[in-house]
């Protein structure tokens, strides 16, 4: 399960930009091609973040689909999977311009008031 990695990789990411503040929101962007489980994703979040300034929060996660342009007759083509065939010219020359990122998007943190 490689997604305990990332998961850790998300929480240490996201301890250093909050500087110190307790974290109450983390929002992710995972595409659908990058073999990311959001479900494993939100499962390692609560284990990893346990003991961190993350323990808590509410994990987001906005699942961006996979988008393609074929090369041959510049037609926008969905994805579910890393690759696949233009539906108007059955060409397989696509070029995936969505669907593979994994961002943090948001963090939200506490103010504290002095």
């Amino acid at each position: 399960m490689h997604e305990l990695g990332i998961t850790q990789n998300i929480v240490a990411i996201a301890t250093e930009h909050a500087n110190g503040s307790r974290v109450k929101r983390v929002s992710l962007e995972i595409g659908k091609l990058t073999a990311i489980l959001p479900d494993s994703i939100r499962f390692c979040f609560d284990v990893c973040s346990q003991g961190t300034l993350l323990e808590g929060a509410k994990l987001e996660i906005i699942e961006i689909p996979g988008l393609a342009h074929c090369r041959q007759c510049q037609t926008e083509v969905s994805l579910e999977m890393p690759y696949g065939i233009c539906h108007a010219c059955g060409s397989n020359d696509l070029e995936i311009f969505q669907g593979e990122e994994l961002k943090i998007k948001e963090l939200e943190v506490e103010e504290l008031c002095v």
